[in-house]
């Protein structure tokens, strides 16, 4: 009989993107869902971003790009490493991707061969294991859960790592869990790293801008981990651009070298009109970001409170992005009518179904005492979402 590849049979559909469709079946149907499954603002793009993608199209940028994207984005984000960030790269050590899943997967791709183990905190975003699968490697999970915020330690690092160890992935902000790592945890994980040969740390920064801590920190910025350290981050998120596909990677020349080889045989350069947007986005005022900043922050604000009053729920305080994670493994085994509560898919499922919001189960992200919820829709959904998510809670004895 027929069959896909034994590399796609390895694979797991993305548990975020089910949700949503599944909710928006449901939509369809004409059953009002509030949507909080999926990792998306809600802002529009702003408009200064817009009109510079318009002046492109009439400016004639219709043709391939470069491989690694405009020399002008690239100056751009080189810009915004070293006044935001205080790093020093060149043009050279960036990459333009279809968006930061891109560049993640280009990266893991370029770096882990058969066999190479891939260090990940649990909880962590779907598609990291299913990129190192992918790439024949083997993702190996260290769990760091609601009792320490959702951070792993050095020590943890340290006792994970073997002579096959190729890489750490890192996400801070964290999806799912709004987690930030300051700069003195940042280093010593960073001290457990250059204690290694060939080991390298996959920083995930794509949330960066969406923090309630004041400054990002990264881990590339600590003495010898430059040489270590592949930054990922894009306008997604910080510019509310997720449908323009526009990420990159910071890193050594010899990497860098090597994605580009990759992204030369499979895409190609991203999108020359977002391109342009980007390059836009990174060098005009910056007062959109931090206005939609302060917007998620009074979200974080208003869920926590909101979560914190359901009894059963244990809530954390998130420090960034737009993810509250709660623990809800106080409701497992618990039943209502013919429906009994087994893990935290079965909860998004009931919540979903009974109460009509959209969640996703924390076993999809490593850790099956808690799910997800994102919190970048508007003030009125997320109390109105609450209030349905307290009241079909309640409903299980």
């Amino acid at each position: 009989m027929a069959q896909l590849s034994d590399r796609l049979q390895r694979l797991a559909p993305s548990a975020t993107l089910a949700m949503s469709q599944k909710s928006s079946e449901m939509k369809a149907q004409g059953i009002d869902v509030i949507n909080m499954s999926v990792g998306e603002p809600d802002f529009n793009t702003p408009d200064h971003i817009k009109e510079a993608a318009k002046k492109a199209i009439d400016d004639n940028y219709s043709r391939y790009s470069p491989v690694p994207g405009y020399a002008d984005l690239r100056k751009a984000i080189v810009e915004k490493l070293k006044n935001e960030n205080g790093l020093d790269y060149t043009v050279n050590e960036v990459l333009v991707s279809n968006g930061a899943k891109q560049s993640v997967c280009n990266t893991v791709m370029a770096l882990v061969n058969p066999g190479d183990e891939v260090i990940i905190p649990a909880p962590y975003w779907v598609s990291y294991p299913q990129m190192v699968k992918l790439a024949g490697g083997t993702p190996v999970i260290v769990e760091a859960g609601f009792e320490q915020n959702f951070k792993m330690t050095p020590e943890q690092l340290e006792a994970a790592i073997t002579p096959k160890t190729r890489l750490l992935i890192l996400c801070s902000p964290s999806n799912p869990t709004g987690s930030v790592y300051t700069k003195e945890e940042l280093a010593g994980l960073a001290e457990v790293i250059k204690r290694h040969d060939d080991l390298f740390v996959l920083a995930d920064e794509i949330y960066e801008h969406i923090n309630y801590v004041g400054h990002h920190e990264s881990i590339a910025q600590f003495p010898g981990m430059k040489e270590r350290s592949i930054i990922v981050n894009g306008v997604s998120k910080a510019y509310a651009m997720t449908g323009w596909r526009i990420g990159y990677i910071a890193a050594p020349e010899w990497i860098v070298k090597g994605c580009n080889k990759l992204q030369g045989q499979y895409t190609s350069g991203p999108c020359s009109v977002s391109q342009k947007a980007a390059e836009f986005a990174y060098t005009q005022s910056q007062e959109c970001v931090e206005q939609m900043r302060q917007a998620f922050e009074r979200r974080r604000n208003l869920i926590v409170k909101l979560a914190q009053d359901i009894p059963g729920l244990e809530v954390n305080v998130p420090q960034g992005a737009f993810y509250l994670f709660p623990k809800c493994s106080s409701f497992y085994g618990k039943s209502y009518e013919s429906t009994t509560i087994n893990n935290s898919s079965d909860l998004a499922l009931f919540l979903l179904e009974k109460g009509h919001v959209a969640t996703v189960g924390g076993d999809a992200f490593g850790d099956p005492d808690c799910f997800r919820m994102s919190y970048a829709t508007s003030d009125e959904n997320i109390i109105e979402a609450m209030r349905r998510i307290k009241e079909t809670l309640a409903l299980l004895k």
